[in-house]
Parts: structure tokens; sequence; C-alpha cells
């Protein structure tokens, strides 16, 4: 539950947060830039890491245990490994 709660206070700051124009290139960031990212950067590559690794056949439900456990061994890959692609981590991580 309190994991529920970190999630829903970081997606209010996030809604709430003023707009600003940013690219990110998923396909060439590092591990390095990744790690280095700004907390709402890291939140959204996250999110979008599960949401691909998921596919079309998962149901549009995020379990946050097990996206924050899989943050967490992304993130300890990630650190570990920094000249990695995040998408060669993620494959690693996440990977079927």
């Amino acid at each position: 539950m309190k994991t529920a709660r970190v999630l829903l206070a970081s997606m209010i700051v996030f809604v709430s947060m003023p707009a600003r124009a940013v690219t990110i290139d998923l396909a060439t960031m590092s591990c390095k830039q990744f790690v280095e990212s700004k907390p709402d950067e890291i939140q959204m590559v996250l999110t979008w890491i599960d949401g691909w690794y998921k596919g079309d056949s998962d149901d549009a439900l995020i379990d946050t245990d097990v996206f924050v456990e899989n943050a967490k061994k992304f993130g300890a890959y990630c650190a570990t490994n920094p000249g990695v692609s995040i998408v060669t981590a993620a494959e690693k991580i996440l990977g079927k």
C-alpha cells in the first residue's frame, strides 16, 4: 500500500509540473544517461519500458510491486553497466 501511495504522489507531482518540451531518444539512450536523468524522465522511461515489455497480450494493469522490483533491477543493472543502451538493459532485465 505504501508503494501505491508513493507512485500516486509521484504521478500527481508529474501531472502538476509545468510543461516543458523534452525529447528522449530511447533507442540511443545509454544506462549512464538514464541514471543521470532527472527523476521525472526516469519515471517516464521506466513506465514506457514496462508497457513495451507487456505488449498487446497483457492486460492494461500495473502491478506496483512488480513495477518497483523491475525498476530496482533495471537501476542496479544500469548502475553497473553504464555503457550499455537502455534497450539492451531492458531486454536483459525484462525480455521474454
